[in-house]
């Protein structure tokens, strides 16, 4: 097979020491763990309906449904009669106040999440929803209302109306997987893809505080791509998500998902493969391979390619159901880490149904940078019971979370090199569908691991929305 790949040594499963795994761990630094210390309700009969595997309210992929800003947590979902709703509270407070934004859920397709971010030049929390392959729609709060949340009242005078496009520019008709990001120097970013599945490009455009500016394109669909089965001249390239560490490096880790299955050895499964890595220095402009190699420049003409060198950091073929959009996150080295999740080689060759060989075999790995810059992978010892996705956080001494569908939680310390995975709180209780979205930005305000959950259903039964916090390590 043609793959342009680093070479293999380059990703082990092996051990290391404690000083190369984390380069900040210390022997009395303390391991993971999780003290939960309450739940809260956002709405007792939220929107369910099962679609794609998920729920519009819970897909892993959507950032953010949950966040905090400046001492109070806000959250995201569709109501039972479709609404689309915001929900604001004081961290560590049980009661939730929520707003009308003015907008209603137009299909019952599960990619059609609502996601926020906040623009810290002007103090705006942003909204971007209900979209997939089509249209979006766009609302703005008033300047300064994420500054002042104890001084200003979560009323719906407080939102502009929704509108389909960003201020007045237009994006693509086109239009999926929002997600925002903001820079270190306070503006808004929004990473989302052009086109369709296996045909889409990745986009990226910027808010000043004054203005939305398209910045452009900077993936490919195009190039060949040929595995052992057949080849596909078409694809697009999924984000396991778009992050600033510390340093103000831009990070992404991602999977190819190919239009033609002819490069499947089952019909049954999916045309996903490989896990590749870029990084921007420049805030999104140019974008370079693990190596520091220019591989794509936003608005450009070159743009990153399956048929770029250096991009993959652990080769895959499309036989073993990769999952796209699982998760990121950097530590405080501004190392990134990430964890996918396959069905691996040891049970079988050819996955031949992706829900259920996910569900029966699947396993989740933590893949990360070391402090030498040798890229590392680790089995995390629990299976999948899923064909959903886990999300990823480190607390503030680079100790790993992996949030398992249901709402399990596994950890593993940094100085063991991130070796010793094991179950620290096994869900009960919750009677959660799946997967959750997790507070990406608590973690470091507060050392609380937050994240919201929807509990199980049937048909289109409404069910609970929660959010449910954990201390973690001081």
């Amino acid at each position: 097979m043609h793959r342009r790949t680093l070479p293999a040594a380059a990703l082990t499963g092996a051990a290391v020491t404690p000083a190369l795994a984390s380069g900040t761990a210390r022997a009395a630094d303390p391991g993971p763990s999780v003290t939960r210390t309450g739940t809260t309700t956002l709405d007792g009969r939220a929107i369910f309906f099962v679609s794609y595997d998920g729920l519009v309210n819970n897909n892993a992929f959507q950032k953010n449904g949950l966040l905090t800003c400046k001492g109070h947590q806000y959250a995201v979902w569709y109501t039972a009669d479709r609404n689309a709703v915001a929900g604001r509270r004081a961290l560590g407070g049980s009661t939730w106040s929520t707003v009308k934004v003015g907008h209603t859920l137009r299909y019952d397709d599960s990619h059609n999440v609502i996601c926020m971010g906040v623009s810290e030049v002007d103090g705006r929390l942003h909204l971007i929803m209900d979209s997939h392959s089509d249209g979006f729609t766009y609302v703005k709060s008033v300047a300064g209302l994420m500054d002042d949340p104890g001084g200003l009242s979560w009323t719906a005078s407080r939102f502009g109306a929704p509108r389909a496009t960003l201020d007045g520019l237009a994006l693509t008709s086109r239009f999926t997987y929002p997600q925002f990001v903001s820079t270190p120097e306070g503006k808004l970013q929004l990473s989302y893809r052009v086109a369709v599945s296996g045909n889409g490009r990745n986009a990226l455009a910027e808010y000043d505080g004054t203005k939305w500016t398209d910045l452009g394109e900077w993936s490919s669909s195009t190039g060949t791509y040929t595995s052992e089965h057949g080849s596909s001249t078409a694809r697009n390239m999924y984000l396991h998500g778009i992050d600033y560490d510390r340093n103000g490096r831009l990070h992404s880790f991602f999977t190819w998902r190919e239009q033609n299955g002819a490069v499947m050895c089952s019909s049954g499964g999916i045309t996903n493969h490989d896990t590749g890595y870029v990084h921007s220095d420049d805030r999104g402009r140019t974008w370079r391979n693990d190596a520091g190699t220019v591989v794509g420049v936003t608005g450009g003409s070159d743009q990153v390619s399956v048929t770029d060198a250096g991009l993959v950091i652990d080769p895959l073929n499309p036989d073993h159901c990769l999952m796209n959009q699982e998760s990121q996150f950097t530590d405080s080295a501004g190392r990134p880490h990430a964890i996918i999740s396959y069905v691996p080689g040891r049970f079988g060759q050819c996955t031949t149904s992706y829900v259920a060989d996910r569900t029966a075999d699947g396993r989740a790995f933590h893949v990360r940078r070391n402090a030498s810059g040798t890229w590392q992978k680790t089995e995390i010892p629990v299976p999948l019971d899923s064909s959903q996705r886990t999300k990823l956080i480190l607390d503030t001494y680079d100790n790993a979370y992996a949030v398992f569908p249901f709402g399990r939680i596994a950890g593993a310390s940094a100085a063991s090199g991130y070796t010793d995975w094991k179950i620290l709180f096994d869900g009960t209780g919750l009677n959660a569908f799946g997967e959750v979205v997790i507070d990406e930005t608590r973690v470091a305000k507060d050392g609380v691991l937050s994240f919201m959950y929807q509990e199980k259903s049937s048909g289109t039964t409404p069910s609970a929305l929660h959010v449910v916090d954990f201390r973690l390590p001081a």
